[in-house]
């Protein structure tokens, strides 16, 4: 579907431009009686099609075109075809020269920028492979000692004692949960032969089903939902766009110190809805702000603790998911205070 209108948008360039090509030498010839830049227009405009649009046919079709269009209406006999005079000859080579240089310069472009996109992916990768080496070794050790303190100790401590070890076997084991659900969606979307089913979703259901499972893992914090009241569908993969959310909200509650309030806001524009997850917490170090969805943040350069660097974790996994589903995912301070995050989604009718 996405290739189909890809090439209804290249092909309607391409029509466009020609027909303005036209015009333009059209005009040109009765104010000022010129037919020197002619060529020189037709080329400019195979040049701007080759350049726009994917592969090599509609720059070369569009340079056929033109030759056609130069020789009938702007080369004498005027509105008859004669493609084998010498300076019909001569633009048509030079015309499909232009498209296939451009289409090829285009293409090495887009290798090249395609090879640096699977370099940062495997940057990303080889972040994220460090940050959960490091941060996995706390709570396992913390599970383990808890667990072995247990044991080895079992009738010589008290009731409060037990109780405070094992939850603090639990809070590390949700904390290795999450770890676990964040490294497995970025394997299912990173994966060569799995892709990402967009599948029609309505936002009050998708909505509902995130505040369960977050109430769930955080029943003591409160959230401000406010969403549109119409009937809205958006193609997504429910479960991402659910972690996505669960994560950005969970990520305030553990790290948005001296938070109050949180929202949840979902709005639509233009075919395009705009999540938005906010808090009137401490808001985020602007020194990390532009690494934040990098996956590994650098503890000497921003002094923060491991659990502050899962969040950067979590973020990735979110970012990598929003940009499977074709958008990005931006974060910003909020005034006065707190933290806010942010990405869209395109609704079925924009599909």
């Amino acid at each position: 579907m996405k290739n189909k209108k890809r090439l209804l948008a290249d092909i309607l360039f391409m029509l466009f431009i020609l027909a303005l090509d036209f015009i333009l030498n059209l005009l040109l010839g009765f104010y000022f009686e010129t037919q020197t830049l002619i060529p020189m227009i037709f080329v400019l405009g195979v040049f701007l099609i080759s350049l726009k649009t994917q592969g090599y046919i509609l720059g070369i079709t569009s340079s056929l075109i033109s030759v056609v269009l130069v020789n009938w209406a702007f080369t004498y006999p005027y509105y008859e075809i004669d493609l084998v005079t010498p300076e019909c000859i001569v633009s048509a080579v030079a015309m499909l020269t232009v498209a296939v240089l451009t289409g090829t310069l285009t293409i090495k472009i887009k290798n090249t920028e395609k090879m640096r996109a699977e370099i940062e992916k495997e940057s990303m990768r080889a972040n994220l492979l460090r940050a959960v080496s490091h941060d996995l070794r706390t709570p396992l050790t913390t599970i383990y000692g808890s667990c072995s303190a247990v044991i080895e100790n079992f009738n010589h401590l008290k009731k409060e004692e037990h109780i405070q070890l094992l939850n603090e076997i639990q809070e590390d084991s949700e904390w290795l949960i999450r770890m676990v659900e964040n490294l497995l969606s970025v394997t299912r979307i990173d994966g060569q032969k799995v892709n990402i089913k967009k599948l029609p979703t309505v936002l009050d259901e998708l909505i509902d089903t995130v505040l369960i499972k977050f109430k769930k893992r955080c029943p003591n914090q409160e959230i401000e939902v406010n969403i549109p009241d119409d009937f809205i569908s958006i193609p997504m993969d429910v479960m991402l766009i659910e972690q996505v959310l669960i994560n950005l909200l969970e990520n305030a509650v553990y790290h948005a110190k001296g938070m109050t309030k949180l929202w949840l806001t979902v709005t639509v524009e233009n075919n395009l809805a705009k999540f938005t997850v906010s808090d009137n917490g401490c808001g985020i170090d602007e020194e990390i702000l532009p690494e934040i969805f990098t996956g590994y943040l650098d503890r000497k350069n921003t002094n923060i603790d491991s659990t502050r660097n899962n969040m950067g974790i979590g973020l990735s996994v979110c970012a990598t998911i929003i940009r499977a589903h074709d958008s990005e995912i931006f974060a910003k301070n909020n005034k006065p205070c707190g933290a806010v995050f942010e990405f869209t989604l395109e609704t079925e009718d924009n599909q």
